[in-house]
C-alpha cells in the first residue's frame, strides 16, 4: 500500500484534495490531505512565527507517523516547497515526489520566486517591510488568475476556492528553502497542466536548448504527465489527477531524452537552400548584407523564449533565423538577427529594451534605409510586438509574426503587462501585419492568435494571414515540405513588398 501525502498550494488547505484523496482510497491506497498551520481558512491569519520552516517540520512529523512502506509526497504550487524540504530530511522514507503544475525549487529559493504574477510578488515584498504585517490576504474571485489558469473550474468551484481560502503567511513565501542534498536522487514526476501554459513539449524544448540548468529534467528518475486543464486540477479534473498519481507511483510517465538521435528541432536545417551572404556581428546584432549599392530596407527578426542564458548556440545562430536573414539578404534587403535577453518570463521588459536598442543601431547604419524597416516576431517573441503595434513609428513599414504567442499564457504572470498584442493592435491603424499561422499549433497558443485576429477584425487592422495547415510550431526546421517552402516564400515576398523592396 502506498501513502500519498497531499500538500496544497498558496491560500488553500487539505480540503482542495478531498475528491482526489477519496479516489486514491477507492483504489486501495492511503491518502493524507494536509492542512498546514495557518491554512485552515475562515479569513483568520496565522500568528507570528509561521514560516516555511514551520510547514516543513509539520510534514516531517507526518512522514514519521505514516506506516506505509512507500510514501509519495505530492506538492501543488507553494506546497512543493515544504514537500521538497521534508523530502531532503527523510529521503529514506520517500518513494517519489510529485510536483503538480509547479517548477522545481532549488536550495536557497524562496517560494516567492515561483509565484508567476509580478503584482503579487511586489505586494508580498512591500508587506514584508511593513511592521506588523503577517500575511498576504486571500484572493477574491477575479484574482485567482494571478496564481494560474482557472480553466476547467466551474463557477461553483471558483466560489468555493474563494470562500475557503486562507491568508498566506508572508514568511512562508519569503524564507529561503534549505535543502541538504540528501534527497537529490529521489524519483520525481511533474504533472503539467497545459491550459496553464506548461507541457511536455515545453520541457523538451528547454532541455534541447543545452543549458546545464535544465539537463536534470532529462534524468532517468524524472517523468512527466500532462493534464488538459488549468492550475487547480484537483478541483477541475480530480479523476484524471487520481489516475496520474497512481501511474506516477507505479513509475510510469514520459521521460525526456537529453541526447536523442535527432538534432533538437531548433537546430535542424532551414527548409530552403539560400545563397550565402556576408554576415557582420556587432554586440548582440548580426547584419546579413545584400549584394546591392546604397541604403537598403531591413527586416529585423526577433526570436522567442525564454532562452536560458547558458544556451548554446544562441538564437541568432539557429538555422531558422540565419536562414530567414540570408534569404531576405539574397533578395536585396538587410537581414538582422538579434540575441535579446529574454532568459526568463520576468525579463520581457529587458528584452524589449534590447530590441529597441538593436533597431536604433540598425537604422543608424549607412547601409540601411532607416525609413524602411520591418519587424518579424517569432513564437513567444510575439509579445514584444505590442509596443510597436500600439504606436507604430513612420519608419515601420510592416510587422510580421510566425506561429506567434499574441497574449500572455495564463501561467506566465503577465496579466498586467504591456505585452498584449491582442490589445495593442487597436493602435496599429493600417500598418501591414503578416501573420503566419500553423494548423498544428498547441491549443493554448492558438487561442491567443484567435484572440488577436478577433481584435484586429474589430478595429479594421490590415492583417494578412498565411496558413500552414499541416505545419507545427517551428515548421521551418520541423516540416521541410514543398508546402512549407511555399509559405516561407510567400511571407517573405509579402513583407518585402510592404518595404517597397520588390521593385528595387
Amino acid at each position: 500500500m502506498t501513502a500519498f501525502i497531499l500538500v496544497a498550494g498558496a491560500h488553500t488547505g487539505g480540503w482542495v484534495w478531498r475528491e482526489v484523496a477519496a479516489g486514491l482510497r477507492d483504489a486501495g491506497e492511503r491518502a493524507y490531505e494536509v492542512t498546514l498551520t495557518g491554512m485552515d481558512g475562515g479569513g483568520r491569519p496565522a500568528g507570528p512565527g509561521v514560516d516555511l520552516e514551520t510547514h516543513i517540520e509539520e510534514l516531517v512529523r507526518l512522514i514519521d507517523r505514516v506506516e506505509a512502506q512507500d510514501v509519495v509526497l505530492v506538492g501543488h504550487c507553494y506546497g512543493i516547497h515544504p514537500v521538497r524540504g521534508a523530502a531532503h530530511r527523510r529521503p529514506e522514507r520517500i518513494a517519489r515526489i510529485v510536483q503538480v503544475d509547479v517548477g522545481i525549487p532549488q536550495d536557497g529559493d524562496p517560494a516567492l520566486e515561483l509565484v508567476p504574477d509580478q503584482t503579487v510578488r511586489e505586494r508580498v515584498l512591500t508587506l514584508s517591510q511593513e511592521s506588523g504585517a503577517l500575511a498576504l490576504s486571500a484572493p477574491v474571485v477575479v484574482e485567482w488568475q494571478r496564481w494560474g489558469s482557472v480553466a476547467g473550474l466551474t463557477a461553483e468551484a471558483l466560489e468555493r476556492l474563494t470562500e475557503q481560502a486562507a491568508p498566506q503567511p508572508l514568511a512562508t513565501l519569503t524564507r529561503p528553502l534549505r535543502l541538504s542534498g540528501a534527497g537529490a536522487e529521489l524519483p520525481t514526476t511533474g504533472v503539467l497542466c497545459t491550459a496553464n501554459g506548461s507541457s511536455i513539449a515545453v520541457v523538451e524544448a528547454m532541455v534541447a536548448m543545452g543549458d546545464p540548468a535544465f539537463q536534470a529534467l532529462a534524468d532517468a528518475g524524472v517523468s512527466f504527465f500532462e493534464l488538459d486543464t488549468g492550475h487547480w486540477p484537483m478541483l477541475s479534473a480530480p479523476r484524471e489527477l487520481v489516475d496520474v498519481l497512481l501511474r506516477a507511483a507505479a513509475g510510469e510517465g514520459h521521460q525526456v531524452s537529453a541526447t536523442g538521435r535527432e538534432r533538437p528541432a531548433h537546430l535542424r536545417p532551414f527548409l530552403m537552400d539560400v545563397k550565402e551572404r556576408p554576415r557582420e556581428r556587432t554586440g548582440r546584432v548580426d547584419l546579413h548584407l545584400p549584394a546591392a549599392d546604397g541604403p537598403r530596407p531591413a527586416v529585423v527578426f526577433v526570436h522567442g523564449g525564454p532562452v536560458p542564458a547558458g544556451a548554446r548556440p544562441t538564437p541568432r545562430d539557429w538555422p531558422a533565423f540565419v536562414g530567414y536573414a540570408q534569404y531576405v539578404a539574397s533578395l536585396g534587403v538587410v537581414g538582422v538577427t538579434v540575441d535579446h535577453r529574454l532568459h526568463e518570463l520576468t525579463a520581457y521588459g529587458r528584452a524589449a529594451d534590447d530590441i529597441a536598442g538593436a533597431i536604433d543601431f540598425v537604422r543608424a547604419d549607412p547601409r540601411v534605409d532607416g525609413a524602411r524597416v520591418a519587424l518579424w516576431f517569432v513564437s513567444a517573441g510575439g509579445l514584444l510586438s505590442a509596443d510597436w503595434l500600439a504606436a507604430p513609428p513612420p519608419w515601420l513599414r510592416c510587422v510580421a509574426a510566425s506561429y506567434p504567442i499574441l497574449a500572455p499564457l495564463p501561467g506566465w504572470g503577465l496579466t498586467d503587462s504591456r505585452f498584449r498584442p491582442a490589445a495593442a493592435v487597436r493602435g496599429a491603424g493600417q500598418l501591414p501585419i503578416v501573420l503566419t499561422r500553423v494548423g498544428l499549433e498547441r491549443p493554448e497558443i492558438a487561442v491567443t492568435v484567435e484572440e488577436f485576429l478577433s481584435a484586429a477584425a474589430d478595429c479594421g487592422a490590415a492583417v494578412e494571414v498565411i496558413d500552414v495547415p499541416l505545419g507545427h510550431h517551428g515548421f521551418e526546421t520541423i516540416d521541410p515540405t514543398d508546402a512549407s517552402r511555399d509559405v516561407v516564400e510567400r511571407a517573405v515576398r509579402s513583407v518585402l513588398g510592404h518595404l517597397g523592396a520588390g521593385a528595387d
